[in-house]
């Protein structure tokens, strides 16, 4: 598999019309000028996100583009700033923006509290309504000087290229809430409708038109009413697409065959809850969560960010693996319409983990810093990697344990 290729060309299902198209000229000769939101977030969002938006700034310098930031708050810090886990201000930003580069969220003051009212998890669940981003894209890929460390043997991670389609918008984490008050009992409504599922259901086959043409939908049909309605609807719109081979797994077994034969998937489209389990279950495939980044897309702005969590062990240490935001600011240029800058971006990823350059969960005894794999990216990105830049000053940014 090719690992740097093109987004734009990867998944074509992309609604580069969406959310992208607010962009000036600049004065430079094919400069573009875009507006995009940065939220840090909480734990080592803001460190991984910094490194994004240098290599953006990277790739802004080279091809005479510009970039205008406007940062705001989501998450723990934000109910430590404002008491609401999503400001309005930042609603406000992200629908005028021309997309949303995102960090990570959550604090263990929050998780370990499972009385909390207001939880930071609530400002990304109000975000995904407000800006409507139904379809969360997630490319599960592999990077061969990483195989060992895939819980995986090496023969089960030849050839796997798949990408997972999460509806984001409905299902359980959107249902009814109920509770009585001595806290004895609990219910979670589950919902769909046949227009949820059918918008997801035509990117995720678009998606497969331009791949390999297989389409597994993964649900639960011998016992949830929901997930039949999903295949029914699923078998109503593959008629559109007679090319494209259409099989059903039950949410168990895809959980099953994702470690036994991985390769076997193309597009996978699932529901709500499955597709959160399953993806993240997926993304230890290339070794470590840091590596792999995810898009969610609708009808307003999309949002782009690492597929990681807020890992506040590592905050402020400049230990985090910054590559899946990275990837994501990747996945973001080509959202703009940027395939070039996004297939650069993607090619400075490749060079550094070639070479291992890489962060503490790669290489726990000889790692590299957070910002120290920024900068290298950014010097592939200048043309600077081949005799110019100093592998002396990489070694002294460099931890090595003894």
């Amino acid at each position: 598999m090719n690992n740097l290729k093109s987004i734009k060309d990867h998944f074509k299902y992309f609604p580069l019309n969406s959310g992208s198209g607010n962009y000036n000229m600049t004065k430079e000769e094919g400069g573009k000028t875009f507006s995009i939101t940065v939220i840090p977030g909480d734990g080592i969002g803001p460190e991984v996100t910094q490194q994004s938006v240098h290599v953006l700034n990277a790739i802004a310098h080279k091809f005479h583009h510009q970039f205008n930031y406007q940062y705001c708050l989501m998450g723990a810090v934000a109910i430590d700033e404002t008491g609401s886990p999503l400001p309005d201000a930042t609603i406000e930003a992200c629908l005028s923006s021309d997309a949303v580069l995102f960090g990570a969220i959550g604090h263990p003051k929050y998780d370990n509290d499972p009385t909390a009212k207001v939880r930071p998890e609530q400002g990304l669940l109000k975000l995904r309504k407000a800006l409507q981003l139904f379809s969360n894209i997630r490319p599960v890929t592999t990077y061969p000087s990483l195989q060992h460390l895939s819980p995986l043997k090496k023969q089960r991670l030849e050839d796997v290229d798949f990408v997972i389609y999460r509806e984001l918008v409905g299902g359980i984490y959107f249902g009814e809430k109920k509770t009585n008050e001595d806290q004895t009992w609990a219910s979670d409504g589950c919902e769909y409708t046949k227009e949820e599922i059918e918008r997801i259901a035509h990117q995720a086959f678009r998606a497969a038109m331009q791949r390999r043409k297989k389409l597994t939908l993964v649900d639960k049909a011998n016992v949830l009413e929901t997930s039949r309605l999903w295949r029914k609807v699923v078998k109503d719109i593959a008629l559109e697409y007679p090319d494209v081979q259409l099989d059903f797994l039950f949410v168990d077994n895809a959980a099953m065959q994702i470690i036994l034969n991985p390769k076997q998937f193309d597009v996978v489209l699932t529901e709500n809850l499955f597709g959160d389990i399953i993806s993240d279950e997926a993304s230890v495939i290339s070794g470590s969560l840091g590596l792999l980044p995810s898009a969610s897309v609708g009808v307003s702005t999309a949002l782009f960010e690492p597929i990681h969590g807020s890992y506040p062990q590592a905050a402020g240490k400049d230990i985090a693996n910054p590559l899946g935001s990275v990837l994501s600011a990747a996945m973001m240029l080509d959202y703009l319409q940027l395939p070039a800058e996004a297939k650069l971006v993607r090619e400075a990823v490749q060079w550094t983990i070639e070479n291992m350059f890489v962060t503490k969960d790669i290489d726990p005894v000889n790692f590299y810093f957070t910002s120290t794999v920024g900068d290298l990216i950014c010097e592939y990105i200048n043309g600077r990697v081949s005799g110019v830049f100093s592998q002396e000053n990489v070694e002294l940014r460099k931890s090595t344990i003894i």
